[in-house]
């Protein structure tokens, strides 16, 4: 049944990418009848990958006994597997191939994140045998992934309107969020390059309570653990210790990723000799504007209810009953209020203020960037009651 599962998912990433190629021929065909033929095969194609992720889902649920959503591995697939469905709903009522073109790359990235981290099924802690994991957690990933829908529209009115004749600051911080883009993209390949040669260095450290652990790492450590001691002989000592507050291995798996992003985003930006988005301008030149606009706006109308039932009232509800208190301020607690307090002012501004258009897009940037700090700043590297989750 793992097997199954595993190959489920492999062929659901296969799919999203075919699909992505052929979003890609509707937006570079001219004649009608061409673009209607090519986005056909798109969405179809992108309407299986999601049934055989869907098919994942369920039986890896069987396999385990719960919901697959208890690790960093198991949430970010599902993540990604969400951003998949709202696309699909959103595409049949907008008819948009070139939201395909940019928001399938961004759940290709996401679900190839997930897969860098351990994959095995795990009992369930005894914090997290609950209804209210598959209740808080399902729901909060589907908020998120409705609201990942207004990223990929602001980024598209973004790259269309943004002026690439010249360097400026709007230039700059677009150029920075396709960095990070890349990043993602530079942490899989790194991950995936200790992993192959199989690189393991153990550390005996100190944990926030006082204890003496161990903690292996399958990169070079760049930073070591709180009053860390390398085990292992012949391996690289860090040049930095952390306090025990900082998971310094995962900190120092997201220095890795930094590092490798900037090599991709050079080489690239070797190879074009221009800015990222200067390349990808002749892709949406044709772009409705005033669509793409209503897309990021209607994501963050659907997505930010989700969001709040999901994230803030499931959450407490359950917090109260697994820790006896509905509020605290654990990290995840306050990024998760970060994240709602932000898609409330992105409502207000839009609706009281008038912020359409450019505005509206950098606010749905920015929003998906609060996300994604959530996701992977504060679940590798600070330490709380959700570590044991990554979620």
């Amino acid at each position: 049944m793992v097997q199954l599962s595993s190959t489920l998912l492999y062929i659901a990433f296969v799919l999203y990418l075919v699909a992505t190629f052929f979003f890609g021929g509707a937006i570079r065909v001219k004649k009608k009848e061409g673009m209607d033929r090519w986005a056909t095969l798109g969405i179809f194609v992108t309407i299986v990958g999601f049934l055989a992720q869907l098919g994942y889902f369920i039986t890896r649920w069987i396999a385990a006994g719960h919901a697959p959503v208890s690790n960093l591995f198991e949430f970010t697939t599902f993540f990604g597997m969400m951003l998949v469905g709202a696309f699909i709903v959103i595409y049949f009522i907008y008819k948009t191939s070139l939201l395909g073109l940019f928001t399938l790359p961004i759940a290709i990235l996401v679900i190839a994140y997930a897969s860098m981290f351990p994959r095995e099924i795990s009992p369930l802690i005894p914090a997290l045998q609950s209804d209210w994991l598959h209740i808080h957690v399902t729901t909060a990933a589907v908020g998120e992934a409705i609201l990942a829908i207004s990223f990929a529209a602001g980024l598209i009115y973004l790259i269309r309107v943004v002026d690439q004749s010249k360097a400026s600051k709007r230039t700059f911080w677009l150029e920075f969020v396709l960095f990070f883009l890349i990043s993602t993209l530079g942490f899989v390949i790194v991950t995936t390059s200790f992993r192959m040669v199989g690189y393991e260095a153990t550390f005996e450290w100190i944990d926030k309570n006082g204890k003496q652990d161990e903690m292996v790492y399958h990169m070079p450590a760049l930073v070591g653990p709180h009053e860390g001691v390398l085990k292992t002989e012949g391996r690289a000592t860090p040049l930095v210790e952390m306090p025990a507050i900082i998971n310094a291995r995962k900190l120092n798996t997201v220095i890795w990723s930094l590092f490798a992003g900037l090599g991709l985003y050079g080489l690239l930006r070797l190879l074009l000799r221009k800015r990222i988005a200067a390349a990808l301008q002749p892709l949406v030149k044709n772009v409705n504007l005033d669509l793409v606009d209503e897309i990021s706006y209607r994501s963050v109308a659907i997505g930010f209810p989700v969001f709040t039932l999901g994230a803030l009232i499931f959450a407490m509800i359950w917090a109260q009953i697994a820790w006896t208190r509905f509020w605290g301020w654990d990290p995840k607690e306050v990024w998760a209020l970060i994240t709602w307090l932000f898609y409330a002012a992105f409502l207000h501004l839009r609706l009281s203020k008038g912020w359409h258009g450019e505005r509206s897009a950098w606010l749905a940037v920015i929003g998906f960037a609060i996300i994604m700090f959530n996701l992977v700043a504060v679940n590798l590297v600070i330490a709380g009651l959700h570590s044991y989750a990554g979620f």
